[in-house]
């Protein structure tokens, strides 16, 4: 939330757990902890209901989408990584969250999104729920237009199992992920996050910072690399990266709208506000009581200013309007 503007605008994509009938639930109760928890900052929060295609909350709806251009933070959580895959991949919300992710916006992966962005994404459902064979499907390899290859296993050090059954690295113990991982490609990078624990990848400063309670591990060319919390590493550390050029692999006329969403917020964040005419009527009751010496209405005029958003400063130049959040 540091690294936001003042008065965020978050959206939170409900895909995740779109295939379950109460994912507007899920996504509300996000939205109802972050205005919470962050309510210093004042974010405006966005529900995109994104649940499934070919109904009418598909993700390739561009009405639904369309407030993704103009979030300072993208935000998916928990569900299905698989089915977060198969609803995303190639879709209008998907090649928008990219585009703003490549403007400056923040884009914040929870419990299985992390796995869905992935180059190959675990189907954790599929194998520890339903009994499947072990087996990887093609993540939406978000990364990989900044040269990265990198598969996220989240819940790393999951311990939901207790002593009788290994959770650990997102359920599916270490004995089953040996496996899987044998089943990749040598050269794949993965990283493990533990619980309660984020690793925020800053492209602007090539640097990645690990946070919260714990360590992320990271698995590349037969070395292993733990970094604790509050520590820092090279983005180098996660392989041979760079800054994709402009809009590769973005459709020009998404890549467009970015830009002209951008601009827009930009002027919105600048513009200073302006009083409405029910502020500026109630500021001229309470100059009249003054002058009437009526101390009881002006006090009065200044409370409904006040709910309205605005202060009164007295000045030698006379009363001044200021909105509150500027206080």
């Amino acid at each position: 939330a540091q690294r936001l503007p003042q008065k965020p605008r978050i959206v939170v994509l409900e895909t995740p757990a779109g295939f379950e009938p109460n994912s507007d639930v899920v996504a509300a109760k996000i939205k109802t902890y972050l205005e919470r928890r962050l309510q210093n900052y004042k974010p405006a929060i966005d529900v995109l209901p994104a649940r499934h295609r070919d109904t009418p909350f598909s993700p390739d709806d561009p009405k639904i989408a369309a407030p993704i251009l103009k979030a300072d933070e993208i935000l998916l959580g928990p569900g299905s990584p698989t089915y977060t895959v198969r609803q995303l991949r190639d879709s209008i919300t998907y090649q928008m969250i990219t585009a703003r992710q490549r403007r400056g916006g923040m884009l914040f992966l929870s419990s299985s999104a992390p796995l869905s962005f992935s180059t190959y994404t675990l189907p954790v459902y599929e194998v520890y729920k339903v009994g499947q064979d072990l087996f990887w499907m093609d993540g939406l390899d978000f990364l990989s237009s900044y040269g990265l290859n990198i598969t996220f296993i989240s819940h790393w050090n999951n311990t939901d199992g207790g002593e009788e059954l290994d959770t650990s690295r997102c359920y599916m113990g270490q004995d089953r992920f040996n496996l899987l991982r044998k089943m990749l490609p040598p050269d794949q990078t993965i990283v493990g996050i533990d619980e309660n624990t984020s690793l925020i990848i800053d492209f602007a400063q090539s640097c990645c910072f690990v946070r919260g309670h714990d360590t992320v591990t990271i698995l590349r060319d037969g070395g292993t690399l733990i970094y604790q919390t509050g520590n820092s590493f090279h983005m180098d550390k996660l392989g041979d990266w760079y800054i994709p050029d402009g809009h590769a692999g973005i459709p020009s006329q998404v890549w467009e709208k970015a830009i002209q969403a951008e601009e827009e917020r930009q002027l919105e964040l600048s513009a200073k506000p302006e009083p409405t005419a029910q502020v500026l009527d109630l500021l001229q009751a309470r100059e009249e009581a003054r002058q009437d010496k009526d101390w009881e209405k002006a006090d009065l005029m200044r409370e409904q200013v006040e709910k309205l958003g605005w202060q009164i400063k007295d000045t030698p130049q006379g009363s001044q309007l200021e909105p509150l959040d500027n206080d």
